[in-house]
């Protein structure tokens, strides 16, 4: 049985090596390993534009038994807007296509919605749940003129979509849940990759010291992870006579209002804008920093923070998404509070006792996301989809 699965990110489609490149490691090959273990082939279902790969579009997605269909490309509502239709007919003609294949939508994702729209009466499918959008379009999160309705909108969708789906599986174990209900089959697994390798041997040690090192690793695309705040709460921080420096992984097209922000506050020669790098390159940085914050205004459960935590670093984030089901209360600060964030951040690197204990206390909790436990939750997920798939099959042919 085929798999057909929708993908909201973007993608470019290679016009001469005929192969899918998206612009996130959360896309590459690798991904859909644990699909192929219950479907024969998996087909995404992807916005692309032909192109050449390059420095942004760089991790395959395509390859043996993982095809694709690539979408009108669009970059937000308006450019959507325009394709909507165009889009709507290609899915309809992939459902032509394979009529009797399992079909898994991943969401918060527009594609998704209309694919679910498209389906014939009673044709099961399963939902992924990676994030909240009532969180996404909160104020703050993005800046747009639609915020206020696409926040309504893509949270309704959601919603719906969970509630007509025969299984749902959640990157948390209770937040998404809570809000995104699926009667019939609830699972939950992060959507995070750790291996035993990526996991420390033991937790770090830490000694007083005049200097720490603050790392932040997230999506520069959208402010809805909160550099901007990271970097008034830093500015803070050095106010108040704390040595300190600021690394930040990842890209997008805040990253020069970003640096401008530092520049104007006076402190770029303390903080680094490293792009995106290599994975291997984030695991040296993580065990370069002392100390992980993320102040996201929404999330859904935060791969960075947990591969954070299994090199065994310190880390401090806001009571949103899944984050208070990794860190306990005292780690936790409001969202979008430069001040609390601030005093947090002090309040740990002046107490490496209590650095000594959160190591050990993240390296513990992160190994609850093992892959190889992960993976138990996903395929009891694909199983019901493929079974339920398969009831259908024999109620439409009458047997």
């Amino acid at each position: 049985m085929r798999l057909l699965i929708t993908i909201g990110a973007r993608f470019i489609d290679d016009i001469l090596e005929k192969e899918l490149y998206g612009d996130s490691s959360t896309v590459e090959y690798d991904r859909w390993r644990g699909y192929l273990q219950y479907f024969d082939k998996v087909t995404l279902l992807v916005r692309a534009k032909d192109g050449r790969r390059n420095s942004q579009f760089k991790y395959r997605a395509s390859g043996e038994r993982v095809d694709y269909i690539s979408l009108p490309y669009y970059e937000g509502p308006w450019q959507f807007a325009k394709q909507f239709l165009a889009i709507r007919r290609e899915l309809i003609r992939a459902l032509s296509l394979w009529e009797e294949e399992a079909v898994i939508i991943r969401g918060p994702d527009i594609i998704g919605y209309i694919l679910v729209g498209t389906l014939g009466e009673g044709r099961p499918y399963g939902v992924e749940v990676t994030g909240d959008p009532w969180d996404v379009f909160s104020p703050g999160a993005v800046k747009h003129i639609l915020r206020p309705f696409l926040r309504l909108y893509f949270a309704y969708k959601l919603r719906k979509a969970c509630r007509n789906a025969v299984a749902a599986l959640y990157v948390t174990k209770e937040a998404l849940q809570k809000s995104y209900p699926c009667p019939c089959g609830m699972f939950s697994a992060s959507d995070v990759q750790l291996s035993e390798g990526d996991f420390v041997k033991e937790p770090r040690m830490f000694l007083r010291t005049k200097k720490r090192r603050l790392i932040f690793v997230g999506t520069l695309n959208q402010l809805y992870k909160a550099p901007d705040i990271l970097i008034k709460s830093f500015k803070e921080c050095i106010e108040r006579g704390q040595d300190l420096s600021l690394t930040l992984l990842g890209d997008g097209k805040y990253r020069p209002s970003l640096e401008k922000l530092a520049a104007d506050l006076g402190i770029s020669e303390r903080v680094s804008f490293l792009g995106m790098v290599p994975r291997e390159e984030v695991f040296r940085k993580l065990d370069e920093a002392d100390l992980f914050v993320l102040p996201s205004k929404t999330e859904g459960l935060p791969r960075a923070m947990l591969e954070a935590m299994a090199r065994g670093l310190p880390c401090i984030g806001s009571k949103v998404g899944g984050i208070p089901e990794l860190l306990p209360p005292e780690d936790l600060v409001p969202p979008g509070d430069v001040r609390a964030l601030a005093a947090k951040i002090m309040e740990v690197i002046k107490d490496p006792e209590r650095m000594t204990k959160m190591s050990a206390r993240h390296l513990e909790k992160a190994r609850e996301y093992r892959e190889d436990v992960l993976q138990k939750e996903r395929e009891a997920f694909y199983s019901l989809v493929k079974e339920k798939t398969e009831e259908w099959i024999r109620m439409r042919k009458g047997l």
